[in-house]
């Protein structure tokens, strides 16, 4: 295998499209309320929230482990419903020479679809491909859907 790769994932959303692209772009500081046990915190360094370079440290569980990553905002395409992250510090570094993962809504006739794409380049050929992540930007997705469905429930 070589070490640059590109991994992608398409789930269906019962909730809206826009609430969910608002909650990355604007709102990301509120994931620790809506799915605490995968997101601890989700804190601004620099810039504002939902504008492309700002940095925003997030910290976050995954395979059972507590781990933090520091990212920038690098591109925000509003009429695609699209925000992409950029790992730049933090433990995803040791492993990867390059992170990038972004979400994007698409709309497939009634239906909202949620595109999470990862791509990266791994330190060496002992890194194994991040499944684990596109796994829990999967998962996140059920619990964001989750969350903006029963609130429109609620209202």
């Amino acid at each position: 295998m070589g070490l640059k790769g590109k991994l992608i994932s398409q789930i269906e959303i019962k909730g809206c499209g826009d609430l969910f692209h608002e909650m990355f772009r604007h709102k990301p500081h509120h994931l620790p309320n809506v799915t605490p046990h995968k997101i601890q915190a989700v804190d601004l360094h620099q810039g504002d929230w939902g504008t492309v370079g700002s940095i925003v440290n997030w910290n976050y569980t995954i395979e059972g482990q507590e781990k933090v990553v520091k990212v920038v905002v690098e591109a925000i395409e509003e009429e695609k419903r699209l925000v992409t992250f950029k790992a730049f510090e933090g433990h995803i570094i040791e492993q990867y020479k390059a992170f990038k993962a972004t979400v994007h809504i698409e709309n497939e006739g009634e239906n909202n679809l949620v595109l999470w794409t990862i791509e990266y380049e791994k330190q060496n050929d002992d890194v194994s491909e991040p499944f684990s992540y596109l796994e829990f930007a999967t998962n996140l997705t059920k619990d964001v859907d989750a969350h903006h469905v029963n609130q429109q429930v609620d209202v």
